[in-house]
């Protein structure tokens, strides 16, 4: 990028330097990026990327520690039109989830026009009045400089037309690892002073068994997407360290469930002759023991909970 300077950070802060922490999320369509970036500024694979929508139900906040600044993470859940309970209950949580944070991020990549799914997104963002919004133009690492100048000119234009003012307008890419730094740069001014609110040794907060339930449901839709696009849910029953094991050969034995909506959704989980569960269990089971760095048992049961999406009770029991 001709032009722009990219400022970077000293570690060693002037006595009696400001410090300020606050929230922060990103919005934008599947596939903006939002978790590229969430793990690039947090520098450590946190929000599970998963190139389809809804993946990330819950909130994973990822954690940016600085000499001057504490940056947590928090990310929502897509926002979309509603067709269920679901559906609804998580745009609630987007809009709560908006108005609570000290600034959002709003990512458009840079190799896709400007379209309805991102103006839908920029009208709800310009209803928020009070919280102040960037724009991050990700993947720029797939374009040229005319594409980028073109696509930075149409979100400023995006803006105008709402009705409110970017704070800033920034490009990066995650990928190539362009000004993720400058990101950091930019957004911490924008945060209230205080000190740190999470220990340093900190990088998400998110407790670990929703994030062992997200790996299993990312590895149990794999390959079955279509069939099941959101009708499954895990649930972590418990963990617990297998006794009379050695100090240094512990195991540590998880139950958890894979709700389905539908008795005829059950076949597609488990596969013929149990073939897929058992493929979901090894696969999940390995991401598990690198997240966890200890050796697991997984335990995987498939559970009918009938039409939990639009159920308030069954919602509630599952995490929503």
């Amino acid at each position: 990028m001709g032009g722009m300077s990219v400022r970077t950070q000293s570690s060693e802060e002037p006595a009696g330097a400001v410090h300020r922490a606050g929230f922060a999320c990103f919005v934008g369509r599947p596939n903006a990026g939002k978790s590229t970036l969430t793990n690039a500024l947090v520098g450590q694979k946190v929000a599970i990327t998963a190139n389809q929508p809804q993946t990330t139900r819950h909130t994973v906040r990822g954690i940016v520690h600085r000499p001057d600044a504490q940056l947590i993470l928090v990310d929502t859940p897509g926002l979309h039109k509603p067709r269920t309970l679901l559906g609804e209950r998580l745009n609630d949580v987007v809009r709560t989830t908006w108005a609570e944070v000290d600034v959002i991020g709003f990512c458009l990549p840079a190799n896709e026009k400007l379209g309805p799914g991102d103006r839908f997104i920029a009208k709800e963002l310009a209803s928020i009045k009070k919280t102040p919004k960037i724009a991050i133009v990700t993947k720029t690492d797939l374009v040229d400089s005319k594409t980028l100048a073109e696509q930075l000119i149409a979100i400023d234009q995006l803006g105008k037309e709402l009705g409110f003012e970017w704070a800033e307008i920034v490009p990066v890419s995650a990928v190539g690892d362009e000004q993720v730094g400058l990101l950091a740069d930019l957004l911490v001014p924008l945060l209230p002073e205080g000190p740190a609110l999470y220990p340093e040794g900190d990088l998400t907060d998110e407790p670990e068994q929703v994030m062992i339930a997200e790996l299993i449901r990312e590895a149990a839709l794999e390959g079955v997407r279509d069939e099941l696009p959101h009708s499954i849910a895990v649930v972590v029953e418990e963990m617990l360290p297998r006794e009379d094991r050695p100090a240094d050969k512990p195991l540590l034995d998880i139950h958890a469930f894979v709700y389905i909506e539908r008795p005829s959704q059950k076949g597609i989980i488990i596969g013929p002759k149990g073939k897929r569960l058992k493929e979901v269990g090894i696969k999940s089971r390995k991401q598990i023991e690198a997240l966890l760095g200890t050796p697991v048992f997984l335990d995987l049961h498939v559970k009918v909970a009938k039409d939990w999406q639009r159920d308030p009770r069954q919602l509630r029991k599952l995490g929503f």
